[in-house]
């Protein structure tokens, strides 16, 4: 049944929400089954607009089934539902995106599930105070990770080892050590580990002495024999155990181990299997997001059932959120038969799918119907583009800008130019998406903003002022 929808806006986007909502119904295939209408509610920038200004300014909903705000716009749409009697939902932050998100049905995809444990290993364990531990593994529970590792060092005394599980356990968090000393691994089981890593067929006596889950490996390197009988030896017994073919890293045996792993899966079809991924985000200087998600394809295609991520070296500090975001996507594509797109941007730092909404003659067209004296500006595939009443200015080079903007007795307009120019021009070349007065989004690396969706160490005032410079 076709569904009537309402869609406001303001001034500026009015004729490209026309356009845009006019090529989804024309598309020749997959067009979402929907009527529509818009209303111009008189402000110029949608996003400024709030449910206190649109209950002011829109008397009723007509026969709409449901209204669609702009992404950007902030506040409790309750109050709209109340006034109106209908759903009320915020499209996407662009209207550009807008066939994107009615191709998903107008809802955004769900990531809530997943089927591989985290376990995220603080590696110089020995070496933090229990408090550091606690603290360590509080910023990688906020991260996703499921299971806190405490890696032990070789040669390397923990005294507090049997101290720092019980905290952890205490704390509510599921524990593993990883250690390659019998000894740590008896007083990691007795003091409340849920999971020891790693055993192998040599070092099997000791799943016999404590209760913890093992994670099974091969005797040697690559020896998938020693691995089987080790896991047939727990079948035996009955024990839950989980099993680890080792991942290699670059050049040292990678397309190999990966190989391992299918081989375990197919003869294995329903045991639990690790990969530990350290080896390659650790050991590869390459975005970490990338690799993640090529590994989690392939954990997804394979069914793995859990990872050991590391977060060590400075270029691999998101190694676990990234884990955490991969994990997602690639269960939401395996079960939904689908491209792993569209699904979230969490993996996209460098650059965006679609970087440029806007191409040099539509924003032309948008500068032609400025009438104030604040500065607008936008990024094309052209470059930098800068507009006001007094004119449309276009470069690559923001200093070449400059002498255009007239603000040289204003030092606090000029420092806000200067500083949005710069983030335009880094997304110009690096061919990320630009929006005024926004912090360029670097997948899961963007900082944190806060109830507002704004980057909490802002000043006030600056918000005020940039709020005045919104672009369309």
């Amino acid at each position: 049944m076709s569904e009537n929808l309402l869609f406001l806006t303001g001034k500026l986007a009015e004729k490209s929400l026309h356009k845009v909502l006019a090529e989804i119904q024309a598309a020749p295939s997959k067009a979402p089954d929907f009527k529509y209408r818009i209303a111009q509610i008189g402000v110029s920038v949608a996003a400024l607009m709030t449910p206190e200004l649109i209950v002011r300014r829109l008397p009723d909903a007509g026969d709409a089934d449901k209204i669609v705000l702009p992404g950007l716009c902030r506040g409790d749409l309750r109050l709209l539902e109340e006034k109106y009697g209908i759903p009320v939902e915020r499209g996407p932050d662009d209207l550009k995106d807008l066939p994107q998100f009615f191709g998903r049905g107008g809802k955004e995809p769900d990531l809530s599930k997943y089927d591989v444990k985290i376990f995220a290993e603080i590696v110089e364990a020995p070496d933090l105070s229990v408090a550091g531990i606690l603290k360590r593994a509080e910023f990688y529970r906020s991260q996703g990770a499921d299971v806190i590792d405490i890696g032990c060092l070789p040669n390397t005394p923990f005294p507090h080892l049997a101290d720092a599980i019980q905290a952890l356990k205490s704390a509510g968090f599921k524990v593993s050590v990883d250690s390659l000393n019998n000894d740590d691994l008896l007083l990691a089981g007795r003091a409340g580990a849920d999971y020891l890593l790693s055993l192998s067929e040599k070092s099997l006596w000791i799943a016999d002495e404590v209760a913890s889950t093992p994670v099974l490996i091969p005797s040697r390197p690559g020896n998938l024999s020693s691995l089987y009988r080790a896991i047939d030896a727990m079948q035996k017994k009955g024990r839950a155990f989980i099993a680890d073919a080792i991942l290699d890293p670059i050049p040292f045996g990678l397309t190999e181990s990966i190989v391992r792993y299918q081989r375990l899966r197919k003869r294995y079809p329903d045991i639990e299997i690790m990969m530990g991924i350290g080896n390659l985000t650790e050991l590869t200087d390459a975005d970490t997001t990338g690799i993640n998600a090529m590994l989690f394809g392939i954990i997804a295609e394979l069914k793995l059932n859990a990872v050991l991520a590391t977060s060590v070296s400075p270029h691999a500090v998101n190694a676990v959120a990234e884990a955490d975001i991969a994990r997602r996507v690639m269960f939401a594509a395996r079960e939904d038969r689908r491209l792993p797109r569209d699904y979230s941007d969490g993996l996209l730092g460098l650059h965006d799918r679609r970087p440029f909404s806007y191409s040099a003659e539509e924003i032309a067209e948008l500068a032609a119907q400025i009438k104030d004296p604040s500065f607008r500006i936008q990024v094309s595939a052209e470059g930098v583009h800068i507009y006001n009443r007094d004119g449309l200015f276009h470069d690559t080079d923001p200093f070449k800008l400059y002498p255009h903007l007239k603000v040289d007795d204003d030092a606090s307009h000029a420092f806000y130019l200067g500083v949005e120019l710069a983030r335009a021009q880094i997304a110009w070349q690096l061919k990320k998406h630009y929006s005024q007065d926004e912090e360029l989004q670097w997948g899961c690396n963007t900082p944190k903003k806060d109830e507002k969706g704004r980057v909490a160490h802002r000043d006030a005032s600056v918000k005020e002022k940039r709020a005045k410079k919104a672009q369309p």
